[in-house]
């Protein structure tokens, strides 16, 4: 509380937030935008007192216990306490006016004051804190400014395959996307006698199975099934492989041709290589993407997108995939209340952003998983917490842009809405029923897509293009 006192002032710096959000429609019918409060004061007032608070503070605080009897002032400072959200915009104002010792300080408030295993508030404020106190350790390290002793990032490493499979169990985010999708596809590609999906970020490849089983079984006995190829794009070889040999061996169990090539992607120069074919297989040398003319092609974005880099790279990105005639492309990115960001520079605002996002995602795991879970501890460590110090880095500003904004591009690179069957929305919102029993999560339609949302927050969308 003393550390907390001493910083009160950042709480002031919420007012330079003049007004984080515009107040447009919400994406879901029903989902309303959660309300900001407002704190009043100046900033110039809250920095002056931060600065010098190192060598003032002592002698404030001995004045205030010499004058005891000034209760208007106690009142005051309880008062002027400020909240972990305030002190996770106040870091984030810090940081990006330059001030690294100052941001420093706020994060490490929060550090040491909150904790990983507690609430769902108390988590959120500790990984936002770490998130804001590595990218300050980051920036005083180029600029070889010594600040405090330093964390060691997690984004730059992939989440553990045990932490990515228990975030696929606990919370239905990623099982939403793949169910919706390979829905998508199934529709898309039937009838097909060769299928070919290039799978943008393959990950552990766990969307697979179900689709490839649902294809095996849907196969006319007389032609037999079909023969299916995955192109797995990824930045680990190693991952790749792994996934390669999973899925081959999945697809001899239930007897359907089959073959996976794995792509590597440099993490460097994603948007790059990928706008413009140029990618490498596992195995050894240089390799343009291989199409085949009588393959069906699916071309599947899952938690793609916002890795690229602007506007201009997102259309080279959707007009490559144009060109390439695909039956259909899927699509699932987050969502945020109000619509969406086609980028926001501003850090103040984007951590107001991605606060309002992952509180309800860190409210939906406090709702639905017991308390003291490792698989949850784990999830939120190495998946959650690596998002949201990615959200805050230098690229997270794209992450934010919402249904509205993807749809726009990929209309303008030629693309079409293909509206997501009724069947489709159904089986997401029995995934929720029987895997995630909970009054919280929401499944809704609109514009062709479908959402999933926790009570008013939408966090999710997928939708399919062709």
């Amino acid at each position: 509380m003393h550390a907390l006192l001493l910083l009160c002032p950042l709480m002031l710096l919420a007012c330079h937030h003049r007004q984080l959000r515009p107040p447009p429609p919400p994406l879901l019918r029903g989902l309303a935008p959660v309300k900001q409060k407002q704190q009043p004061g100046t900033v110039e007032a809250m920095l002056g007192s931060l600065h010098h608070h190192s060598s003032s503070s002592d002698t404030d605080n001995n004045n205030d216990n010499k004058n005891g009897s000034n209760s208007s002032g106690g009142v005051l400072a309880a008062a002027a306490v400020p909240s972990a959200r305030d002190l996770v915009l106040a870091s984030a104002d810090l940081l990006q006016r330059g001030d690294l010792p100052a941001a420093r300080r706020a994060a490490g408030v929060l550090l040491s004051a909150a904790s990983p295993r507690a609430d769902a508030a108390d988590r959120l404020a500790y990984h936002f804190a770490r998130a804001l106190a590595l990218r300050a350790d980051a920036r005083a390290a180029a600029g070889r400014v010594a600040l405090a002793p330093g964390l060691v990032s997690a984004a730059a490493r992939p989440a553990s395959s045990a932490a990515y499979l228990a975030f696929n169990q606990i919370a239905p985010f990623l099982r939403f996307a793949h169910l919706t999708a390979n829905q998508a596809i199934l529709d898309a590609v039937e009838g097909a006698r060769r299928i070919h999906i290039l799978d943008l970020d393959a990950a552990h490849g766990v969307q697979w199975p179900p689709l490839l089983q649902a294809i095996a079984e849907r196969a006319d006995p007389a032609a037999g099934p079909p023969e299916v190829r995955i192109t797995g794009a990824g930045a680990d070889r190693d991952t790749l492989l792994r996934t390669g040999s999973r899925l081959r061996a999945f697809a001899r169990s239930i007897q359907l041709p089959f073959h996976f090539t794995p792509l590597l992607l440099s993490c460097a120069a994603t948007h790059q290589q990928v706008a413009s074919g140029s990618t490498t297989t596992a195995s050894s040398g240089a390799t343009n993407l291989e199409l085949h003319p009588d393959e069906t092609l699916a071309v599947n974005c899952i938690m793609f997108l916002h890795k690229l880099g602007g506007q201009d790279e997102v259309a080279a990105f959707l007009k490559w995939v144009k060109a390439m005639a695909p039956a259909v492309v899927t699509i699932a990115e987050r969502e945020t209340i109000g619509g969406g960001y086609d980028r926001i520079d501003d850090l103040p605002q984007r951590a107001a952003v991605a606060m309002d996002h992952y509180s309800a995602v860190f409210e939906a795991l406090e709702a639905t998983v017991p308390p003291g879970s490792r698989e949850r501890l784990a999830v939120e460590q190495e998946v959650l917490g690596r998002e949201i110090e990615a959200s805050l880095g230098p690229t997270g500003g794209r992450w934010w842009r919402g249904l509205e904004r993807w749809g726009a591009a990929a209309r303008a690179a030629g693309f079409a809405v293909r509206p997501l069957s009724a069947f489709a929305v159904s089986q997401a919102r029995l995934l929720l029923r029987l895997h995630y029993p909970s009054e919280g999560y929401l499944v809704q339609e609109a514009r062709g897509a479908c959402f999933l949302g926790w009570q008013t927050r939408p966090l999710l969308s997928v939708s399919s293009w062709q």
